[in-house]
């Protein structure tokens, strides 16, 4: 079977920790890169991050620091929920998994440039690096099979009533990559929220009983430890692997095809993804919107991705 090629745009970040270890074992997908952004945390401690969890893992894939500021807004980082490292938990042996030299948007480029325009772009943070990518080198865009990110949601925001943490995190960026015409598929809160890791399921997953199942451990506990303090909630939602989960089986994700635009211009409703659901605009379609996932089957592909470590 031939691997879909991707390339992981993430910000380290818990849940995109747990996005890395789903894909780069997976017979399924074929990883080239993970490229960094700011989001969770500056990018100085995004990128660490990513090392870290590809040193812990002995995974071998090049890691591409690139944007630390959004394209026009001012940055943003979510340190309540993924604390002073972006990455609390875990304890990490010293860092020795070298950054690529390489920008991550030049590393952007040039991959999709040499393609057969198969690779399927990732995002799970901030969109900026595909973005800049995509402004830097417009002929890239043609070379995109399809962006899948977490991001966004048609309901309710968790920044402000209306935006989502990635999307009003660099609202322009998202609104290039959005207005690109390639084919998108949003994974937003409107499922993430129903992908909670109660305790149950750390406990579930700590009886895999090998490194990658030990560092979910202890990353989860942080994460849904934090969760509690900032939203009370029991669990907390796993939400960028659902984006991975939907690539190894898109039956994990039930999505509705919407005409999706990015508010770059309000000012109470800046960052949100304004997804006509019912067709009022009797416009075309521009992305596939999440509006349902299977939370067993989710949880099932997250132990067997745990299992091949």
């Amino acid at each position: 079977m031939e691997k879909k090629k991707i390339i992981l745009d993430c910000d380290p970040g818990h849940d995109d920790a747990v996005a890395i270890m789903l894909a780069a074992k997976s017979e399924k997908l074929d990883l080239l890169g993970i490229t960094v952004v700011a989001g969770n945390q500056t990018l100085e401690k995004t990128q660490v991050n990513a090392r870290n969890v590809c040193q812990c893992l002995g995974l071998d894939v090049p890691v591409y620091a690139g944007c630390g500021q959004p394209m026009v807004r001012e940055k943003m980082v979510a340190a309540d929920i993924h604390g002073e490292t972006g990455l609390d938990g875990p304890v990490f042996e010293p860092l020795t998994k070298p950054l690529e030299e390489k920008h991550a948007v030049q590393f952007i480029i040039d991959t999709l440039m040499g393609s057969d325009g198969d690779i399927t772009m990732v995002t799970t943070g901030p969109m900026t690096n595909l973005a800049m990518a995509m402004r830097m080198e417009p002929r890239i865009v043609e070379k995109i099979e399809q962006i899948v990110l977490m991001g966004g949601a048609y309901t309710n925001g968790n920044v402000t009533p209306a935006a989502e943490f990635n999307i009003i995190a660099d609202a322009d960026a998202a609104y290039v990559c959005f207005t690109s015409g390639r084919p998108i598929t949003m994974v937003g809160l409107d499922v993430t929220r129903k992908a909670l890791c109660y305790p149950a399921v750390v406990d579930r997953m700590e009886k895999v009983g090998n490194k990658a199942s030990k560092l979910f451990v202890d990353l989860m506990r942080h994460f849904c430890k934090s969760q509690k303090e900032v939203f009370g909630w029991e669990g907390g939602p796993l939400h960028d692997p659902i984006t991975i989960a939907y690539l190894l089986d898109p039956s994990v994700l039930t999505v509705k095809p919407m005409h999706a635009e990015i508010d770059i211009r309000s000012t109470q409703s800046y960052g949100r993804t304004n997804c006509d659901y019912f067709g009022y605009q009797k416009l075309e379609p521009t992305a596939d919107v999440a509006v349902d996932i299977d939370v067993e089957k989710f949880w099932d592909i997250i132990e067997d991705g745990l299992r091949k470590y």
